[in-house]
């Protein structure tokens, strides 16, 4: 039997979220023994960059989008990757591999002194280009699904795929308003990358180290 490591509740089942649409995604693998599942990382995708509301996104997730659909297509041919989440514009929630599981999202990282991210992180994706805006729905689904993952895991950290790979990564960039998600959620300081907040009050129970 494997083991279950965080306490099961009606919102959850062997780490999925029962208020998401799922569509599970082969791209993933287990993680290391005994993870301790303490980062979230947001990231922004569109497929093709800066077209909405189409399913490529999912396509891509599960390994069935059309190459020949897209010139940009060619670019990314045969890449086979995932997310836990994924955040639509209009705030419709998937998700595509359970959280007790590995999702192929972080590539080289390094982040609060570990190398790996996608060994012990949930990875979230907001439909965008990185730098662009956000919309309003997105960050209502936000506020939701984050206080479901940290009473679940111990979440600790929340950072943006630019934060663990400096360099490498760019999304989801300076359109994704991070005090206004510390305002929202009453986050710590300590919890976020360092210089994209304001100190607010600390009122909702967030695990810190």
């Amino acid at each position: 039997m494997r083991d279950e490591p965080y306490a099961a509740t009606t919102s959850w089942q062997d780490g999925w979220y029962r208020f998401a649409r799922h569509l599970h995604s082969p791209n993933f693998g287990p993680r290391p023994a005994h993870p301790c599942i303490d980062l979230v990382v947001l990231h922004s995708i569109s497929l093709p960059p800066g077209i909405y509301g189409n399913d490529c996104v999912q396509d891509l997730f599960t390994n069935r989008l059309d190459w020949n659909q897209h010139p940009y297509f060619q670019q990314i041919k045969g890449l086979q990757v995932s997310a836990h989440f994924y955040i639509r514009r209009d705030g419709e929630l998937w998700q595509f591999v359970s959280c007790e599981d590995r999702a192929w999202h972080a590539g080289a990282s390094h982040y609060r002194g570990r190398d790996n991210c996608n060994d012990d992180s949930i990875g979230i994706e907001l439909e965008g280009v990185e730098g662009e805006c956000f919309e309003a729905p997105q960050y209502e689904t936000l506020t939701t699904l984050l206080p479901a993952l940290w009473q679940r895991y111990p979440v600790a950290h929340l950072a943006g795929h630019e934060h663990i790979a400096p360099g490498r990564k760019a999304d989801p960039g300076p359109g994704l308003d991070w005090t206004l998600l510390q305002n929202n959620l009453a986050l710590p300081d300590q919890c976020l990358p360092n210089g994209v907040l304001k100190t607010t009050k600390h009122i909702f129970p967030f695990h810190v180290d």
